[in-house]
C-alpha cells in the first residue's frame, strides 16, 4: 500500500530548519534537567525504582477521595509524601509514595503510619488484603540507575558495530547519533514534564532506540540501493528521493505505532503513564530524525571528504545473485 506518489520534496534543503528543531528542544531539554540537578541532585525526577523509598498501594471499597487522604496524611505527621490515582477509576486504588527512609524499621514504620492515619481519617474502609507495598533501597536504586544507563549504551553500541559491518562506520555513527539524539529529547521531555523516571520508562527508551534505528535502516538500505543504480547522481539529490521512496513506508508504520501508543497514554492509567509518554514523543521524534538527522549527516560526511580533497564514496548495495 502506497500513500503518496510521485513525491517530491526537497528535505535536505530544510536541513537548518530540522538542525534549529533539534537544538531548540535539545537544549530545553538539557536546561530543564540542570535545573532539576541544582534542585534534587539529580538532573531528572527519579521514581521509586531508583531513588529508593516505599509505595503503598490501596485498594478502597469506594471510590476514595485524593484531598481526604493527603489531608489524613498530613494530620498523621507523614512527610514527603506524594498521593495520585491509579488504573482505572472503578479499582478505586490510590498510590502513595514515601521518601527512603534510614533503615528497613523506618521503611516499616512509615508503612504502618500510612495505613494507620487512612484507618483513622478517611471514611471508607478497606481490607488488610487491600494494600500493597514495594520497597527499595538508596543502594539498590543507584544500582538499578547504574544499570539503566549501561543498558541504554551498550544497546547504541551494538547498532554501532552492527551497522559497521553492515553497511559502513559512518551509516552506523549518523544512525547512533540519530538514536542519542532522540534518547536527549525524550528524557529531556521527562525533565520539562516532571514526570518521574521508572525502570518502565527505561524499558520504553530502550524499545524506541531499537524502532528508531529500524526506521533508520529503512532508509539507509534505500539510499545505498540506489546509489548502486545511479552512480553519477548527486548525493543530496539521491537522499532526498530515498527518502521520499520510503515515505509511504515511514508515515504508514509510524503512523500506526503512534495511534497505538496515544491510546494508551490517553486509556492506559496512572501505571503505564511513563511508559505511554515516553513512547509518545520517542515515536514523533525518532521518525522525525531519520529524515532529518541521520540521512543528512551522510551528505555531510561526503561534502568534509569532498573539500579534505578525498574520496567521498558510500558504498552501494551488492547486485544479487541469481
Amino acid at each position: 500500500m502506497e500513500l503518496f506518489h510521485n513525491v517530491n520534496v526537497d528535505w535536505l534543503g530544510k536541513k537548518w530548519y530540522f538542525l534549529g528543531f533539534s537544538l531548540i528542544f535539545s537544549t530545553a531539554g538539557i536546561i530543564s534537567m540542570a535545573m532539576h540537578y541544582a534542585k534534587i541532585g539529580s538532573p531528572l525526577p527519579l521514581g521509586v525504582d531508583f531513588k529508593g523509598g516505599t509505595q503503598v498501594q490501596v485498594r478502597f471499597e469506594n471510590p476514595p477521595d485524593i484531598a481526604q487522604i493527603r489531608k489524613a496524611m498530613d494530620s498523621a505527621g507523614v512527610q514527603g509524601f506524594t498521593v495520585v490515582n491509579i488504573d482505572q477509576a472503578a479499582y478505586h486504588e490510590v498510590l502513595i509514595s514515601l521518601p527512603e527512609a534510614s533503615s528497613e524499621a523506618a521503611n516499616d514504620q512509615g508503612r504502618q503510619q500510612v495505613v494507620t492515619a487512612l484507618r483513622e481519617h478517611y471514611n471508607n474502609p478497606f481490607n488488610d488484603n487491600g494494600v500493597k507495598v514495594d520497597t527499595v533501597g538508596a543502594t539498590v536504586g543507584h544500582q538499578l540507575e547504574r544499570q539503566a544507563a549501561l543498558a541504554t549504551l551498550y544497546s547504541l553500541l551494538g547498532m554501532l558495530v552492527y551497522l559497521w559491518f553492515r553497511f559502513q562506520l559512518i551509516y552506523g555513527v549518523a544512525a547512533v547519533v540519530a538514536c542519542f539524539h532522540d534518547t536527549l529529547i525524550t528524557v529531556g521531555a521527562f525533565a520539562l514534564a516532571d514526570r518521574e523516571i521508572s525502570l518502565t520508562v527505561i524499558a520504553a527508551i530502550l524499545t524506541l532506540v531499537g524502532y528508531s534505528m529500524n526506521d533508520t535502516i529503512v532508509v539507509f538500505d534505500r539510499i545505498r540501493e540506489n546509489l548502486r543504480l545511479s552512480r553519477r547522481e548527486p548525493l543530496p539529490d539521491l537522499v532526498n528521493r530515498s527518502i521520499n521512496q520510503t515515505l509511504s513506508r515511514t508515515v504508514l508504520t509510524s503512523g500506526l505505532t503512534f495511534l497505538t501508543v496515544l491510546s494508551l497514554f490517553v486509556f492506559g492509567g496512572q501505571v503505564l503513564r511513563g511508559f505511554s509518554f515516553a513512547l509518545v514523543i520517542g515515536i514523533l521524534i525518532g521518525t522525525y530524525s531519520s529524515i532529518a538527522v541521520a540521512s543528512p549527516m551522510l551528505v555531510a560526511y561526503q561534502e568534509w571528504r569532498a573539500r579534505s580533497g578525498k574520496a567521498a564514496v558510500l558504498p552501494a548495495a551488492r547486485r544479487s545473485k541469481v
